[in-house]
């Protein structure tokens, strides 16, 4: 089921752009402008965002309602938006990859002929962005459904992106400053407002408030949702460190170049006796860092015991996030398909726990194969009426 509402997905999204082609004329600016948004928004992902959107508001529909034949077209809003603040935060971060391809500024560096072909892409870049992330809002209102329930969704909607916003604020200042100064505490918020709010809790949540869900459950999903995106950015700032360029799509050093403050780096830091601590600041605290760098690091965060500590902080919001899942009042039908997500997203967690030796595996997050929902609600039943705006 889930391989399959990816493809409705991407079928939507690209739907969604040549209405929006059509709508807007984007040609008219320059025929680069449709281009580089439909390059960037339609590259290969997981679709996470969408995913749960679809699985939240399916979950929580009402059977004796009419099913939204705009359901689809509507979820690409939270990849929209994704999409918006990878590319703002690609320049932030000065990055040349996303997805194993060329980032959006780099995409657009030779858009004209100039002797300052980066501000030229950067400065592209983030108009781009701003088209996407209007884009967001469109792909939002076109749902047909409760005009109460309707408004209350979309202003969470907003809220997720003041948000997320909020914690690329944090991240960008957390960047300039000395890693003395960071506490565990404020990584967490980061965590929390910039991945935890807009990839997990903003669409569960506003799945459910668009479907009539009760608060209780709604509470229970937002809990869900911020427990999930901080145990996702632990394990994506492990990826960052233990994986390879060619698995995370981006540059192995990335992370280190940007002196990221991660859980590790500040795990590290609090706990290292003086002498090893100064040899990690030797390594962290250079301007350019190498390969070499790298390995000693890594080294660092497994005698340091940094690694075991980061994993097992992944392993205590799994195993809340298990009790949540036992909670919900979600529909039987798609609350097991619900669980199989999340599974499938920390897979890594326990390949790299089981390489190392931790436990993290919950026995109620493994993941395995579950029945398709009744064809009635199946993802192949609304996509066909749904690919046209309502």
């Amino acid at each position: 089921m889930l391989d399959k509402m990816v493809a409705q997905i991407d079928r939507s999204l690209a739907d969604f752009l040549k209405q929006i082609q059509g709508e807007y004329q984007l040609h008219l600016a320059d025929p680069i402008l449709y281009q580089s948004i439909k390059d960037f928004v339609l590259r290969k992902g997981k679709r996470i965002r969408p995913i749960l959107f679809i699985l939240s508001y399916m979950g929580y529909r009402k059977s004796r309602t009419e099913m939204s034949p705009s359901i689809y077209y509507v979820s690409t809003c939270v990849e929209l938006l994704h999409n918006f603040m990878l590319i703002h935060d690609d320049i932030i971060d000065r990055s040349d990859l996303r997805r194993g391809l060329p980032t959006m500024h780099r995409l657009l560096r030779k858009a004209a002929k100039t002797k300052e072909q980066d501000k030229l892409g950067s400065d592209l870049a983030i108009i781009v962005g701003d088209i996407i992330y209007a884009s967001a809002f469109d792909a939002f209102l076109s749902i047909n459904e409760d005009p109460k329930r309707k408004e209350e969704a979309l202003r969470y909607f907003i809220r997720t992106a003041i948000f997320t916003a909020m914690g690329e604020f944090i991240d960008t200042l957390h960047g300039f400053q000395n890693v003395k100064q960071i506490k565990e505490k404020d990584v967490l918020l980061n965590y929390t407002l910039k991945t935890a709010r807009y990839t997990f809790d903003c669409p569960l949540v506003v799945g459910a408030i668009l479907a009539g869900a009760g608060k209780k459950d709604i509470r229970y999903l937002s809990e869900l949702g911020l427990l999930l995106g901080q145990a996702f950015q632990i394990q994506d700032d492990i990826i960052g460190i233990f994986d390879t360029e060619k698995n995370i799509g981006k540059s192995i050093l990335s992370d280190l170049a940007e002196s990221k403050k991660t859980l590790l780096v500040c795990h590290a830091y609090r706990s290292l006796p003086t002498r090893q601590r100064k040899r990690f600041l030797s390594h962290f605290s250079k301007p350019k860092k190498n390969y070499q760098d790298l390995v000693a690091i890594r080294k660092i965060f497994l005698d340091g015991g940094s690694l075991d500590y980061t994993l097992q902080e992944i392993r205590k919001r799994l195993k809340r996030a298990n009790t949540i899942l036992g909670q919900i009042k979600m529909g039987k039908e798609f609350l097991p398909h619900l669980k199989n997500c999340v599974a499938k997203l920390f897979e890594h967690s326990y390949l790299l726990g089981k390489q190392y030796n931790v436990d993290i595996k919950s026995n109620a997050l493994k993941s395995r194969r579950v029945p398709s929902a009744p064809s009635k609600s199946s993802a192949n039943g609304y996509h066909e009426k749904a690919k046209t705006r309502p």
